[in-house]
């Protein structure tokens, strides 16, 4: 089993956030840990993903040049620093750990219990 935590916040429009997953268990077993995100009334979708061992690395569109996931995995840490924040990225976002990398959320095992993001106007 892999237990993931993660941390979220509060910022106003054009602010940054640096959002943690804290990984706990069998961290060995991480190939990919990834991070989605759910605003309301709206289904989840892909955030980012990066390989645990590696540095492969995969961003959806509108994370692309706004959004960095890293990792330290010797630690079982992974982040997602989020710039350039705007209301419509108020969600709730999840970080998730699984055995590939890649952007469906079949493909992740283990799932954190959410941290909320808002993003005021």
């Amino acid at each position: 089993q892999v237990q993931l935590v993660e941390s979220g916040g509060f910022v106003q429009a054009g602010g940054s956030l640096r959002l943690s997953c804290a990984a706990s268990g069998r961290t060995f077993s991480i190939v990919a840990m990834g991070w989605f995100r759910q605003a309301p009334g709206k289904e989840r979708e892909f955030v980012a993903t990066i390989s645990w061992f590696g540095n492969a690395f995969q961003y959806a569109d509108f994370a692309k040049g706004r959004f960095t996931i890293s990792k330290q995995n010797v630690e079982g840490i992974g982040t997602l620093q989020m710039d350039g924040l705007n209301p419509e990225d108020t969600a709730i976002y999840f970080c998730a750990a699984g055995e590939v990398v890649g952007s469906a959320e079949y493909e992740y095992k283990y799932w954190g219990q959410g941290t909320q993001v808002t993003v005021s106007s």
